[in-house]
């Protein structure tokens, strides 16, 4: 979020909170990107705050009410207000239950396996509208293409990830089986380690693809201990991703910490994995 709207933003959650009968004095900001997150105290609430513009919100809090009905592995809305989308001053402003981490456990592979494969089992049973994971890989495209978005980016990094995302994407598309409603992006960042067991946050990502996609996120010892999977099909997912998450770290409006150098080690391994195993 622009550093000018954060002020705004962190008001707009106050008075949010206030008029559903929360004490919200401090806010102290736990997250800033697309969306700024806070944590409102006393009242101890999480608080996410975004654009007006973004239209994202309402269909995150529908889903998160619906997998936690089913007993999905997901962090739940604040019991205290009714769940919803509350506009205020320009921003849409969702209430959420804070978690206090757990730091001192560490989360093996086996227990993150198991966590997603309990939100997939969940997802599974929804039938809602969301995006095709080759949607999101076309927007990477489209960036790539962009050269007034992506002023820095050299000509044979270009050509590099233009051709290594629009292959991986025709060939996972040929060779993945069943697909169905994903997290879209279940890396370590959107998973908690709380007093109440793993919980994803952050469903605004969901799309629908192979399991294998969203597994391509997470560490990859994680995919040895989630049964049934297509170690090839993982495996180029891996490397998919890796494109997609490289792509954004050249948008000049990217405002992810070591964004610029995190793109060269990335074209950097992205070459290796082309020049060691060639695409098709």
């Amino acid at each position: 979020m622009q550093a000018s709207e954060v002020p705004r933003a962190v008001a707009a959650a106050m008075s949010t909170a206030s008029s559903l009968g929360l004490t919200a004095d401090d806010a102290v900001v736990l997250h800033d990107s697309n969306k700024l997150t806070l944590r409102l105290l006393p009242c101890d609430v999480l608080a996410r705050v975004a654009p007006e513009a973004d239209q994202v919100a309402r269909f995150e809090v529908e889903l998160a009410q619906r997998l936690a009905e089913s007993g999905c592995p997901v962090a739940a809305l604040d019991p205290r207000v009714e769940p919803g989308v509350h506009e205020r001053d320009g921003f849409v402003v969702t209430l959420w239950t804070y978690y206090e981490p757990v730091t001192s456990r560490e989360v093996s592979p086996a227990d993150y396996a198991h966590a997603l494969e309990l939100l997939h089992a969940g997802m599974r049973e929804l039938d809602v509208p969301t995006p095709h994971f080759t949607d999101r890989v076309e927007q990477a495209q489209q960036l790539v293409a962009n050269r007034d978005r992506t002023p820095a980016l050299a000509d044979v990094d270009r050509e590099l990830l233009g051709d290594t995302l629009r292959s991986l994407r025709r060939v996972i598309g040929e060779r993945c089986g069943a697909e169905q409603l994903l997290h879209g992006e279940p890396h370590p960042g959107n998973l908690l380690t709380t007093e109440n067991g793993l919980l994803f946050i952050d469903l605004e990502t969901c799309c629908r693809g192979p399991v294998e996609f969203d597994l391509a996120h997470a560490p990859e010892e994680v995919g040895e201990h989630y049964p049934g999977v297509d170690q090839d099909v993982l495996r180029e997912c891996r490397l998919l991703v890796l494109a997609m998450i490289t792509t954004w770290r050249w948008d000049r409006g990217d405002q992810f910490p070591n964004g610029r150098r995190l793109g060269r080690e990335w074209l950097g391994r992205i070459r290796a994995a082309v020049d060691r195993n060639g695409l098709e």
